[in-house]
């Protein structure tokens, strides 16, 4: 029986200092343990750390600064590495190679996660030679203070590998949910289809983006509205997301050409200023 007061794994590596996989190493150095984070120059070395630091400030909790720190390459992890999770965009051969990478660097008790929102974990883990170690741990933005993480398993997945998962996710004060492997899971084929048919509204002209997301916030009792949530994520994400459910789903996932032509330009969301709302 897992506990809810489960112990964090004490070594963690985390392949990705962006936004999420900055919010990761965050979360898990709060918990307690020691996090690597592997970026593959200075300049986003730095970045990365930076990101860390400013969210430990806005958390309180500026003591766990001292349990991070950050390495250039994938056959640097620590060999005894509990946990590392891939956390780099939606790039099916790139996460299989760092994966792979990764796995000759860790022991073979490390468990090997994939951040991925909607990519097949079963192809990702056919690079590992022992992929009964490795699952999907969908984390979900902001990741400090989102309280899901969706485990995903693939075929070969093994129940003490999913076991510690579950423990680890408890360790962080959130909650799993367990789902087999189809494209976009349960989070991201539901979340999607909501958030691409609120910008087919958008584009219509059926109502504006506040509109929209206030009508699911106040309606529905949505935290977040639909648009956004799409700023938040990343309309460069949402995209390439709805890519590949449009060719493993079929044209119900089809991206608006609103979306297309936003990314295009630039406005990508909160990171970039502006998306379907301003950002400061």
């Amino acid at each position: 029986m897992i506990s809810a007061a489960s112990a964090a794994p004490a070594v963690v590596g985390v392949i990705g200092g962006g936004r999420m996989g900055a919010g990761i190493a965050q979360s898990f150095a709060v918990a307690g343990s020691s996090v690597v984070v592997v970026e593959q120059d200075a300049d986003a070395t730095d970045a990365a750390l930076a990101r860390i630091a400013d969210g430990l400030r806005r958390a309180g909790a500026e003591d766990a600064a001292p349990r991070v720190t950050a390495v250039a390459s994938v056959t640097e992890l620590p060999r005894d590495a509990d946990l590392v999770v891939e956390s780099v965009p939606e790039n099916a051969a790139l996460k299989a190679r760092l994966l792979a990478a990764a796995e000759q660097s860790v022991g073979e008790r490390c468990v090997l996660a994939s951040n991925t929102s909607s990519l097949s974990v079963t192809d990702l883990a056919a690079a590992l030679r022992h992929p009964g170690r490795f699952l999907g741990m969908h984390f979900f933005n902001p990741v400090p203070v989102s309280a899901l993480i969706e485990l995903v398993t693939a075929p070969d997945t093994t129940g003490d590998t999913l076991e510690s998962a579950v423990r680890w996710t408890r360790a962080l004060g959130k909650q799993e949910v367990v789902v087999g492997d189809s494209p976009g899971f349960a989070s991201s084929r539901l979340g999607l289809a909501l958030g691409l048919e609120a910008i087919r509204m958008v584009e219509e002209g059926v109502a504006t983006p506040d509109a929209i997301d206030t009508a699911m916030s106040l309606g529905y009792r949505h935290p977040t509205g639909p648009l956004r949530l799409t700023d938040l994520v990343g309309l460069d994400v949402r995209l390439a997301i709805a890519d590949h459910l449009h060719a493993t789903l079929g044209e119900r996932f089809a991206p608006p050409r609103l979306l297309r032509e936003k990314v295009a330009r630039g406005e990508l969301g909160r990171k970039s200023g502006q998306g379907f709302y301003p950002w400061p």
